[in-house]
């Protein structure tokens, strides 16, 4: 699994909101992470990111733009992912610390699951 997050750069934008830290619940987390595609999404992020953020398209998924938005929607509202709005494009990365404090080795499990 990656490292824990970089640290934010100077003039990122404010995240879209999202659920607090000790907001998170895990029967919310684990539902957004019975999508095959959103679990996905996530074990992506965690293990081949190393950038700060990155776009939908970064991902290279082949579905229809509200499907991803509706997807990526899901894991911010669950509280999985941090994203920001850059001009036109949203940018997502894994609240690595957040979700490593609120239940520890999640994570690890989602970087060892295979599809």
């Amino acid at each position: 699994m990656a490292a824990l997050q970089r640290p934010v750069p100077a003039d990122a934008p404010e995240p879209l909101t999202e659920p607090e830290r000790d907001a998170l619940r895990l029967e919310v987390v684990m539902g957004a992470l019975s999508d095959p595609l959103r679990m996905r999404i996530v074990r992506t992020l965690l293990l081949e990111s190393e950038d700060f953020d990155h776009t939908c398209g970064w991902f290279g998924l082949d579905r229809p733009k509200s499907s991803l938005t509706h997807h990526f929607r899901a894991l911010r509202e669950a509280g999985l992912i941090r994203q920001r709005q850059y001009g036109l494009e949203r940018r997502s990365h894994v609240r690595i610390e957040d979700l490593e404090a609120r239940f520890p080795g999640l994570l690890t499990l989602v970087a060892n699951w295979q599809e």
